[in-house]
Formats: structure tokens, sequence, C-alpha cells
């Protein structure tokens, strides 16, 4: 897999995978977490949040130099660093449609339709280690 500062993408049966870090945004006691669908607070606050998201996973594309694509398969994977039943992981898809549209605003694809973008269901990692939010990216179809 590649993180957003190695742009050489891991090939899965000949397709292209990039994986990109993906900002919690949520401020807990404990550290950080990502924006869920269960997050109450003022619309203005809440679009800040899906912005700053949006920004970094576009930013992070760049970087990580993700070429235009027809198509691409995204997944959105969530380690919360420990065993704990933090979230469902349809919750976190408040996340990983910003993360989305953040990868349409760097020109990964055309638009974030179902004929470009294919989203598999979050997936979360519960078990001991570091907290981290990521994004993996595979092109389908080259542009």
């Amino acid at each position: 897999m590649t993180s957003a500062h190695d742009p050489a993408p891991a090939t899965t049966a000949g397709a292209r995978v990039y994986t990109l870090n993906v900002p919690m945004v949520v401020r807990l006691k404990t550290g950080w977490r990502p924006l869920t669908h269960n997050d109450r607070g003022h619309p203005i606050a809440r679009s800040r949040l899906v912005k700053q998201i949006r920004r970094a996973v576009g930013w992070a594309a760049k970087v990580a130099r993700i070429p235009a694509a027809e198509h691409i398969t995204v997944q959105l994977h969530y380690a919360p660093g420990d065993r704990r039943s933090v979230t469902d992981a349809p919750n976190l898809t408040a996340t990983s449609k910003p993360a989305i549209d953040g990868l349409v605003d760097a020109g990964v694809v055309p638009d974030d339709t179902d004929a470009h973008v294919t989203e598999h269901m979050p997936l979360i990692h519960p078990s001991p280690g570091e907290r981290r939010l990521w994004l993996e990216v595979q092109i389908t179809k080259e542009h």
C-alpha cells in the first residue's frame, strides 16, 4: 500500500492501489476520531469539519500523484487503537463521502457518481495499536 508520502503505488492483480491518510476531526478526551453521522452540533461547525477532510484528502491525492482515472474503487479504514466498539461502519460514511469529494477536487475522477466511483463499506480494525484513519484508492479504469 502507499502512504501519502510514498508515491509508488502497490498493485493488486494489475490495478494500482494508493493509501491516503484521512484526518480525524472530532476531538475526544482521549484523542481524535472520525466524523460520523451520529455527531450533533451546529451545521456551520460540521461544514468546517467536512471541508477539512475534503481539503486534506485532495492534497494527499496530489502528493501521492494519483493519476486521473475514469473509475476508482475506494474503501475507508479505521483503526480505533483498541478493541472497543466505537461506531458501526455505516456511520463512517460521514467521513468517506467528503474524502471522495476531495478526490474529485484533486482531479482523480471527474465526478463521484457510480459511473466513476465504487465505494465499499468502511472497514473497522478493532485491535490494539495506533489509532488511524486511511482511504484505499484503487484505479480500476485508466483515463
